[in-house]
């Protein structure tokens, strides 16, 4: 698979041209992942929070999971290219990737 990225070109216009099989996958990990209720609540915590940056200890109660969970979750958002993650002490902060989202956004854009 492709590696997801972060800045510069992030993906093709779906309706520009037919897309490869790498630009197919690397859209589909990003709205894969956005495909997902707790995902996307989880997204929203983080881009609504100072700086685009939650840490992980405060996601939890809000969508109602398990530590386990919300950390599978954030995995998977984190994988797709959507947040970085960035272990501080027992917790990990979780910070939204602009350009990433923009990237798909622009994806669909006619």
């Amino acid at each position: 698979m492709k590696e997801i990225a972060v800045l510069g070109e992030c993906c093709p216009q779906l309706l520009a041209a037919p897309l490869d099989e790498d630009d197919a996958e690397l859209l589909a990990t990003g709205f894969k992942a956005l495909a997902d209720p707790v995902r996307l609540r989880l997204l929203s915590l983080i881009a609504n929070a100072p700086d685009l940056t939650a840490c992980s200890c405060d996601l939890e109660e809000p969508v109602g999971k398990s530590q386990p969970t919300v950390s599978h979750h954030l995995s998977v958002l984190a994988d797709a290219g959507l947040i970085t993650k960035e272990k501080v002490g027992r917790w990990v902060n979780c910070t939204l990737v602009p350009e990433r989202m923009a990237g798909l956004r622009e994806a669909l854009a006619v």
